[in-house]
C-alpha cells in the first residue's frame, strides 16, 4: 500500500464532501463559487476540500472521452489468469502500461481483468504477444473487443457513509 493509499483510507468523508464529490460528478467544471453557493458554504471552504480529495487519491477530475471516437480503434477487456499467489504483482505491472485504462484484481473465471485502448489491431497485437502476456505469472489471456460503448459513465455516487 503506498503512502496515498494508507492516506486515502483514512481519510474520513463528511456531508460536505459527499455533496462535493457528487456535484463534481456531474460536471467536474462546475465553479467553487456556484459550488459555494448551491452547498452554503464559502468558496475557500470548497477549494480546500476539493483539494484535500484530490491530494488523498480519493478523488480527481477528469475529461472522459470515447476512445473508438477519437481516433483509438481497438478498446478491448482482456481476463486473465494467473499462476497463484501472482495476480496482485500482475495488476500492479499491467497498472503502469499506457494502453491501460482499468486493472482489477477479481473473483470467478479470471484473477485479473484489464481494459486496453489501442490504436489499431497491430498496437494490440503487440501489446499482448509482447508486453501483456510477458508479464511474470501470467497464465492465460481471454479477450472480449468492445464493438461499441453504449455507456462511459463514472458518476456513481459516494453512498451515504454508513
Amino acid at each position: 500500500m503506498t503512502e496515498r493509499d494508507h492516506a486515502a483510507s483514512h481519510l474520513d468523508l463528511d456531508e460536505l464532501d459527499r455533496k462535493l464529490i457528487a456535484a463534481l460528478q456531474v460536471d467536474g467544471r462546475t465553479p467553487f463559487s456556484s459550488l459555494a453557493q448551491d452547498l452554503g458554504v464559502s468558496a475557500s471552504s470548497v477549494r480546500y476540500r476539493v483539494q484535500r480529495l484530490q491530494e488523498s487519491g480519493l478523488f480527481q477530475i477528469v475529461g472522459i472521452a470515447n476512445p473508438l471516437n477519437i481516433g483509438f480503434d481497438r478498446l478491448a477487456l482482456i481476463g486473465i489468469k494467473c499462476e497463484p499467489g501472482t495476480a496482485p504483482s500482475v495488476c500492479e505491472a499491467l497498472a503502469e502500461l499506457t494502453e491501460t485504462s482499468y486493472v482489477v484484481l477479481t473473483s470467478g473465471g479470471f484473477d485479473v481483468m484489464v481494459e486496453v485502448v489501442c490504436r489499431d489491431i497491430d498496437h494490440y497485437t503487440d501489446l499482448m504477444f509482447s508486453t501483456l502476456q510477458q508479464v511474470p505469472g501470467v497464465v492465460s489471456t481471454e479477450s472480449f473487443f468492445v464493438l461499441k460503448a453504449h455507456k462511459l459513465a463514472y458518476g456513481w455516487g459516494v453512498g451515504d457513509g454508513s
